[in-house]
């Protein structure tokens, strides 16, 4: 198992609220990649994020590593994005600067043969394999409502004025519903997981063939972001990557 991670302020931002992070443990062996993108004014959409991170991560891989704990790990997983999403609404209430903020969430879980993709969001996870890309998890946006309903082609919505609202976070309300996918993976399967700072700026054509044409993690996790760059990049730019 491989994983790559690279996040950047963009072009037009004033501060990168993405954040992302891998873990790779050995005994018991499993990896946790996990992508926030924050929402908040000043500083605290940042706060939001990493506290997501730091503790979806700590959750998760303290519970993997519990030889003891026989629990399923769909729901420790879930287990895990509701403590985020306590954090972040506890923070809140005693920092008045922090009061409203929220981020989203997209992990993916590997233990074995068992491997999970949780998303609250539009922080995006794919499934690239054999010379395909799938997006694997679904948006929590006004957009894909209006997708959902026929009443907006999925092209249309690429250049919608309000593409960017989401209707799911973490510390929007006291309890949250995480999306949670098995999706099955071959040897030298690919799972990259994005910002929307990245699925805005390129097609899901443009991020295969990138994946494409590249072996190593971290070329195309470059390739990636350097073009989201070259197009002005109005938002942060995060990529996660793994593969099996």
């Amino acid at each position: 198992m491989k994983g790559y991670t690279i996040t950047d302020i963009g072009k037009v931002r004033s501060e990168n609220q993405d954040c992302v992070r891998f873990v790779q443990n050995a005994m018991p062996s499993f990896g946790v990649l996990a992508l926030c993108d924050g929402m908040g004014g000043a500083r605290s959409g940042s706060i939001a994020s990493e506290i997501a991170l730091i503790s979806f991560i700590s959750k998760v891989t303290e519970d993997l590593s519990d030889k003891k704990n026989k629990d399923k790990i769909s729901e420790k997983v879930r287990e895990a994005v509701e403590q985020a999403n306590n954090l972040i609404i506890e923070r809140g209430k005693r920092d008045s600067k922090c009061e409203g903020m929220g981020t989203t969430l997209v992990a993916a879980i590997i233990k074995g043969k068992e491997n999970y993709v949780v998303n609250v969001g539009d922080s995006r996870a794919y499934l690239i394999s054999d010379g395909k890309i799938e997006q694997i998890t679904h948006d929590h946006s006004f957009v894909e409502e209006m997708i959902g309903r026929g009443s907006i082609t999925r092209e249309a919505a690429r250049n919608h004025p309000r593409k960017n609202i989401i209707t799911r976070a973490l510390g929007a309300e006291e309890t949250v519903m995480c999306d949670i996918f098995e999706p099955e993976l071959a040897k030298n399967d690919l799972l990259l997981l994005c910002s929307d700072g990245l699925s805005n700026t390129l097609s899901d054509e443009e991020i295969l063939e990138i994946s494409k044409n590249n072996k190593n993690l971290s070329d195309i996790g470059k390739e990636l972001l350097d073009l989201a760059l070259s197009r002005g990049a109005p938002d942060n730019v995060t990529v996660g990557l793994l593969r099996k």
